[in-house]
């Protein structure tokens, strides 16, 4: 007898590709193959079309012009490039005009945190925004921490755990009037929500396709005027690709894929959001109904419309998760799942151990339908009755 279907409701760690993307990208694998940087014959520059098209479809995206793209490998690398590229310039300047602090959040993906705390270690001031119990950073910490000697402000749209919206525009705000610079890690944003780049005033965001239903491997780093470029040092030398900020010979069917599946949430974003919200929403419902005294963290927040953020009470997540084969859910941070401490998100809302190891993140995405909702939310409750039966034996 064949294996019943698993239900996918884990779209924060990664999306299935749109069969669209997939379609638009064949061509460039075996029929536009050739190098985009080689001009001199029809199938280079075949190529660098492709690239200029997909560059204008992503800068559509967030609304600003296709020279402020750069492609990388991801939102990681973007990431990356906007802090310690920064850093690097940052730390030729002369002493009087040199800035040396640092200003994440303390819910920030480890692909910010971790290269903020790299430069702390070689002398940079590392100042750690606080957030409330919902995951929101106060703008008031914010005014407190951002001064003339800030050098860059690092805050997530959205975030990747439990899915709460943050103030970018408003700590943007505060931060140019000192005359730092502001980078928006929206790998988890893009393509769930609206994001203009005029509107929350950020200079550099991350994006990474894998998370809006493009291929895995492909990124940029979005700027809102070309002139932020001259901030940066790149990371790596070559061949001066991407205005010589990310050398490699370009890879272009994922950049092709990348700029489809930009194409596409434009298209769908408001419709499909909604739709999503209301399944969600079903969802937390459904559950609070089937398992007495589960939690939601971040629920009174405005968050991302797909993600709920589950405590299943007196329960190990990776024992509900076992006991729940035919549903794919995450703990956490998929980029951190290995990890035997608990999430730095949950304990930054102040979650104790216990409950931060009792968290499931269940998203939902563009091919979760209503019938998968249901049966997920059963399936759920059993897995959840089993665990539970088994921890207390």
């Amino acid at each position: 007898m064949p294996n019943a279907p698993v239900i996918y409701l884990d779209y924060n760690a990664t999306t299935p590709c749109d069969p669209r993307v997939v379609e638009k990208m064949l061509p460039y694998f075996n029929q536009f193959f050739a190098n985009p940087a080689n001009g001199y014959h029809p199938l280079g520059r075949a190529a660098a079309r492709a690239i200029d098209d997909a560059r204008a479809q992503v800068a559509a995206l967030v609304h600003t012009q296709p020279e402020n793209i750069i492609f990388t490998g991801g939102a990681t690398e973007s990431n990356n490039l906007a802090i310690l590229g920064l850093a690097r310039r940052a730390a030729s300047a002369p002493p009087p005009a040199r800035r040396r602090q640092i200003v994440p959040s303390a819910v920030e993906h480890k692909a910010v945190l971790l290269p903020c705390k790299q430069l702390q270690a070689n002398g940079f001031e590392l100042t750690v925004l606080p957030v409330d119990s919902n995951g929101r950073v106060s703008l008031e910490a914010a005014k407190a921490a951002i001064s003339d000697q800030t050098l860059l402000v690092s805050i997530q749209a959205a975030n990747n755990e439990i899915g709460t919206l943050q103030p970018v525009a408003e700590i943007a705000a505060v931060a140019h009037e000192y005359g730092a610079l502001v980078h928006c890690d929206a790998a988890q944003a893009v393509g769930k929500i609206a994001l203009d780049m005029e509107v929350i005033g950020v200079d550099f965001l991350s994006l990474s396709a894998h998370k809006l239903y493009g291929p895995k491997g492909i990124g940029a780093l979005c700027s809102r005027t070309s002139a932020a470029w001259r901030a940066l040092e790149p990371l790596y030398y070559g061949g001066g690709q991407e205005l010589g900020l990310r050398s490699g010979t370009s890879n272009v069917p994922a950049i092709v894929g990348f700029g489809e599946a930009c194409r596409i949430a434009a298209e769908c974003l408001s419709v499909e959001g909604k739709e999503i919200e209301e399944q969600r929403d079903q969802l937390e419902r459904e559950l609070a109904a089937a398992i007495p005294g589960i939690a939601f963290n971040a629920q009174g927040a405005q968050r991302l419309p797909n993600t709920a953020s589950v405590i299943f009470p007196d329960v190990d997540a990776d024992a509900l998760l076992l006991n729940a084969p035919g549903v794919m859910l995450g703990l956490g941070s998929a980029c951190n799942s290995r990890a035997l401490e608990p999430s730095h998100v949950l304990e930054a809302i102040g979650l104790s151990r216990e409950r931060a190891f009792s968290t499931v993140r269940i998203t939902l995405g563009r091919f979760t339908s209503q019938a998968d909702v249901t049966e997920a939310v059963k399936q759920i409750a059993q897995a959840y009755a089993a665990a539970s039966s088994a921890a207390g034996a």
